[in-house]
C-alpha cells in the first residue's frame, strides 16, 4: 500500500511540474553581454521533448539558476546545462568562437 503512495505521490509532483508555464525567455546577466535563452525555439528545435532537457540538463523549478562566470569549459566538458548541447559535435553549435550568438552587449 505504501508504494501506491509513493507512485501517487510522484505523479502528483510530475503534474505541478507540467502545469507550470515555462517561461518565454530568460535573461542571464553576464559582463560579456547578457544571454537571453528563448524556450518556445529551444523546445520546438527538441520536437517539443521536454525531456531532452528536463531533468536531465535543468531541473524543472522555480528556483533562479545560478550560472558563472568560466561555465563554458566546464559544462561541454560535462556535457551539463547549456553544454550537453552546445559543445564540439553536439547537437548545436559550440560556444568557442560563437560567443555573439548568445551574448549580447546592450
Amino acid at each position: 500500500m505504501s508504494s501506491l503512495l509513493l507512485v501517487l505521490a510522484i505523479a502528483a509532483g510530475f503534474e505541478a511540474l507540467l502545469a507550470q508555464k515555462a517561461p518565454e525567455k530568460m535573461v542571464f546577466p553576464s559582463k560579456m553581454g547578457n544571454v537571453t535563452f528563448d524556450h518556445p525555439a529551444h523546445v520546438k528545435r527538441a520536437n517539443n521533448d521536454c525531456a531532452a532537457c528536463h531533468d536531465k540538463l535543468f531541473p524543472q523549478s522555480t528556483a533562479p539558476l545560478n550560472y558563472k562566470a568560466g561555465i563554458h569549459k566546464t559544462a561541454e566538458a560535462a556535457k551539463t546545462s547549456c553544454g550537453g548541447c552546445h559543445n564540439p559535435g553536439g547537437a548545436a553549435f559550440e560556444t568557442k568562437g560563437n560567443c555573439a550568438k548568445c551574448h549580447v552587449k546592450t
